[in-house]
């Protein structure tokens, strides 16, 4: 039984690698529309705000929007940020869970206090405290995985060493912004909640139409009619349908890729042993998924032969 923990662990680990990694030069363009409600509109935000913390602000030009344009290690910008009332708060939008979140903020963090601390006057290396904006981090999630309305992830869960007392913590507040869940957030965001109903009727129509440009264009008109997020949609109708027929196809790829793999190992692990066989079912996948890629045009060819840990010839040789 440990074995085969151990084994999926790192099934599991390298679907997420794949997601984060290969796939993250489409990212820019997925749930794009949780960034077109909020991304740029200072009320938007400040709605937002005020719903998640009971406060009743009312002049979004005290909001300054900080979000990066674009951040180390994920390569692109992170979702939303903005300072008020003396905090900095980082809103990522997830549709799939990610453990991780914590250390992602505290690059994004880190990088937001650099430009911070490089537009005053003051010196790191001086004698005179700079003060900086007490972060909030927050990710809005609206997967289909069962989750509770909220719940936090710290970033010292992922530390190795847990009898020692971490010198630094990241707490992340994960909120499901599923339509039916958060009433009361739902409530005080009207915006939020208009964000939910989209989500749930394209889902709806998801499952109802074979054809998923269809389905996505139904979803789109119903909920133009019914007022939902209408002004948005119906001046970024293209952009948020290339978005949402992009998600769908990368979870199916994903997905389908997930089975496959899991099928291979399967087999192999009755004849050579339950363990290696589903490595090897992970390594074939992988190469087989690099190669697509690849041939797809959405990989150079040095950057799936640094993935696959071979030089460019080998892989040519071997592979195409």
């Amino acid at each position: 039984m440990a074995k085969k923990k151990t084994t999926m662990y790192k099934w599991d680990l390298f679907f997420q690698r794949l997601q984060e990694n290969i796939f993250h030069p489409k990212r820019q363009t997925k749930d794009i529309l949780f960034r077109l409600v909020f991304g740029d509109d200072r009320q938007a935000l400040l709605q937002l705000y005020n719903a998640l913390h009971g406060t009743a602000y009312t002049n979004p030009h005290e909001l300054q929007i900080v979000t990066l344009d674009n951040a180390i290690y994920i390569s692109r910008k992170n979702d939303l940020a903005f300072l008020l009332a003396g905090s900095i708060n980082m809103y990522e939008h997830q549709s799939t869970l990610n453990p991780n979140m914590p250390v992602r903020f505290l690059i994004y963090l880190a990088q937001e206090y650099q430009l911070l601390v490089e537009s005053t006057d003051r010196s790191l290396y001086g004698s005179e405290l700079i003060p900086l904006p007490t972060p909030q981090c927050v990710v809005f999630y609206n997967g289909t995985e069962d989750t509770p309305d909220e719940y936090k992830l710290r970033l010292s869960s992922a530390f190795s060493n847990q009898d020692v007392e971490p010198a630094v913590e990241v707490v992340v507040k994960v909120i499901n912004i599923n339509y039916g869940h958060n009433e009361h957030l739902m409530q005080g965001c009207g915006l939020l909640s208009q964000y939910a109903q989209s989500v749930a009727v394209t889902r709806e129509y998801a499952n109802k139409y074979d054809n998923r440009e269809e389905a996505m264009n139904v979803a789109i008109e119903y909920c133009i009619e019914h007022g939902i997020l209408e002004d948005i949609l119906r001046k970024h109708r293209s952009q948020v349908l290339g978005s949402l027929l992009e998600e769908f196809d990368e979870k199916k790829y994903a997905r389908t890729l997930r089975e496959e793999g899991y099928e291979v190992g399967r087999t192999d692990g009755f004849t050579a042993g339950e363990q290696r066989g589903l490595e090897r079912g992970i390594e074939q996948e992988k190469f087989r998924l690099l190669v697509k890629l690849v041939k797809d045009g959405n990989l150079t060819v040095q950057k799936a032969a640094i993935e696959a840990d071979m030089t460019v010839s080998e892989f040519e040789e071997k592979y195409l």
